[in-house]
């Protein structure tokens, strides 16, 4: 098989209709969108429009509130902090920028929370913003302590 020889299989590429472009095309004249009417036009979006009926998105009942000021904490499982231990990124003592600088995190965002999910089999010293009761009680079955301290920016408006 040569370069020149290359070619799609038959009925693989289909030529696309080219409207309006006179009546032996099969599509011509109005191109296949009827006569007047506001879809004819160009430039036309009615999405969700109805036809002057109450839109569907405006009939069902709203639910609940999204808080405009919420915390949005990055979280990091216990397991996660074993295998970067293991692997020499973190030492015994751990705080939040060394979690960032070692890459198990890409950014604090309002702190960093922890979490259980998985096994810490060594005793470390953990001060972050953040944790669930049982990352605590985990890291204190270790041998270790976890310090929750207040979030940065409430500790910079106080």
């Amino acid at each position: 098989m040569k370069l020149n020889e290359l070619h799609d299989n038959p009925g693989a590429a289909k030529k696309r209709m080219r409207v309006g472009r006179g009546p032996g095309s099969g599509k011509g004249k109005t191109a296949g969108r009827g006569v007047k009417g506001q879809k004819s036009r160009s430039g036309v979006a009615i999405n969700g429009y109805e036809g002057g009926q109450m839109p569907l998105y405006q009939r069902l009942p709203k639910r609940g509130f999204n808080k405009p000021n919420r915390k949005q904490y990055a979280v990091v499982n216990l397991g996660l902090i074993q295998k970067f231990i293991d692997a020499g990124k973190l030492g015994a003592e751990i705080t939040e920028t060394e979690l960032v600088d070692s890459g198990l995190i890409r950014r604090r965002r309002d702190g960093i929370r922890v979490l259980s999910k998985g096994d810490l089999t060594t005793a470390v010293t953990l001060t972050v913003t953040g944790a669930s009761k049982s990352a605590i009680e985990a890291v204190e079955k270790a041998g270790g302590t976890l310090t929750v301290t207040a979030p940065a920016s409430a500790a910079a408006a106080e």
